[in-house]
């Protein structure tokens, strides 16, 4: 995706904020819809997937939340969702959903710009970054290379945020992370709310393991973190 136009499709039921948005978006050379309500958006991007949705939760509730879980059924568009200020709940909501990040409110509409712009590079060049090649334990493997992951040969579906924290995780097996540290060296956030890398190991250990409840692969270090448990 890097290197050409994405279509990003923005559901914001604030006209105002709509267009303050599309206009930063448009100037970093992006083509952006716009839609005011979660089951417009819904309709328009199970029709034609774009290539990112901007979601605000806490205007489109129970719809965005309808319309994040049916586009993954059909296709990884990557979500970042605006959500209000304080608001810990919606986030973890928005994640569990599989969101790739999250704006508070009120931000800037820079900031939001340059968290596209992450977002993309990671779903759309994440081979670049994250180096080519293959990592696999027992039947699990990943292809860095054509981004995906297969478990017992069967496909298993990932968020970019999930894939690279699996990644991360299987380059470094037996290291315990905290949560923090994996806030910084997977996302490269310096600061954040650790309850993301919760969501996110919770949905990875969802995919992953045979049973979620007592994990063999992701193991959790009480008081310390998470560290990957090759089973192979």
């Amino acid at each position: 995706m890097i290197g050409r136009t994405a279509r990003i499709l923005v559901v914001e039921d604030d006209p105002t904020v709509a267009e303050v948005v599309a206009r930063f978006l448009e100037r970093d050379g992006h083509l952006v819809e716009c839609a005011d309500d979660g089951a417009e958006a819904l309709t328009r991007a199970l029709a034609d997937p774009p290539d990112l949705l901007v979601l605000d939760l806490a205007r489109s509730g129970a719809d965005v939340l309808r319309l994040c879980g049916r586009l993954r059924e059909g296709a990884p568009v990557p979500v970042i969702m605006l959500t209000t200020l304080g608001a810990g709940i919606d986030r973890v909501v928005g994640l569990e959903t599989g969101a790739d990040d999250y704006v508070t409110k009120p931000f800037s509409p820079r900031e939001l710009a340059l968290r596209v712009q992450a977002v993309l590079r990671r779903t759309g060049g994440a081979a670049a970054t994250t180096g080519a090649g293959v990592l696999a334990d027992g039947d699990l493997v990943l292809d860095v290379g054509s981004h995906e992951v297969r478990l017992a040969g069967r496909e298993v579906g990932l968020t970019a945020r999930e894939f690279d924290l699996l990644a991360h995780l299987l380059r470094n097996p037996r290291q315990v992370f905290s949560r923090s540290a994996l806030l910084d060296q997977v996302w490269g956030w310096s600061f954040g709310d650790s309850s993301t890398v919760t969501v996110h190991v919770r949905r990875l250990r969802e995919k992953i393991e045979s049973d979620p409840a007592e994990p063999r692969r992701i193991v959790t270090v009480w008081g310390v973190g998470y560290r990957y448990e090759p089973t192979g």
